[in-house]
């Protein structure tokens, strides 16, 4: 599941053919919003709806202005891209697509800081050309090892190995290093 966050935008445009009376009512009751929110709605300014919301909340919005024959937009909020120009359910509608071109028209990769795709073929040579590279798989059940060494089990010589009582010490002792000779016979109490 994506973390991605995105946000529903209307700018009060209207699928092609489709009364604007009916759409205006239509939004009015699916958003309950009076005439002066209707009026701020269909201004052609981007009105955002609905912020910070998980994609299939934003797709249940978009769902529902489609309905209602109005164009909406999604916006990945996390990539600061533009998702999708969003319409009426039938995928035949001109309308429907001259928005969705207009809208990938005017997404260039320059405008949202997106590097390009890189080049996975940078000297025009692909990984068939390069012997080292040419990989096959192997049916399902056969011995991808050329050949298996059965490997002698030798036992460890642990005679030489002791258990000490449990709570001993078992670091080696040290030493208790030697104090230095500090010449002090100059110095005096008084």
């Amino acid at each position: 599941m994506s973390s991605d966050m995105y946000e529903v935008a209307f700018s009060g445009e209207i699928v092609d053919g489709a009364d604007i009376e009916q759409v205006k009512s239509a939004v009015a009751k699916l958003f309950k919003a009076d005439e002066k929110k209707l009026a701020q709605l269909f201004s052609g300014k981007r009105i955002v709806i609905k912020r910070n919301i998980p994609l299939e909340v934003a797709q249940k919005y978009q769902t529902a202005l489609q309905k209602a024959q109005a164009i909406c937009e999604l916006k990945n909020l996390s990539a600061e891209a533009l998702v999708d120009a969003v319409a009426i359910s039938s995928p035949e509608n001109s309308a429907v697509k001259t928005s969705r071109k207009e809208t990938q028209d005017s997404l260039k990769t320059s405008d949202y800081n997106i590097a390009p795709a890189p080049n996975t073929t940078p000297l025009h040579i692909s990984a068939d050309n390069i012997a080292e590279l040419n990989a096959s798989i192997a049916a399902v059940g056969s011995d991808l090892q050329d050949e298996i060494k059965e490997v002698e089990f030798v036992e460890p010589d642990l005679g030489g190995l002791s258990i000490a009582p449990v709570g001993s010490d078992i670091g080696d002792k040290q030493a208790e290093p030697d104090a230095p000779d500090v010449d002090i016979s100059s110095l005096s109490l008084t």
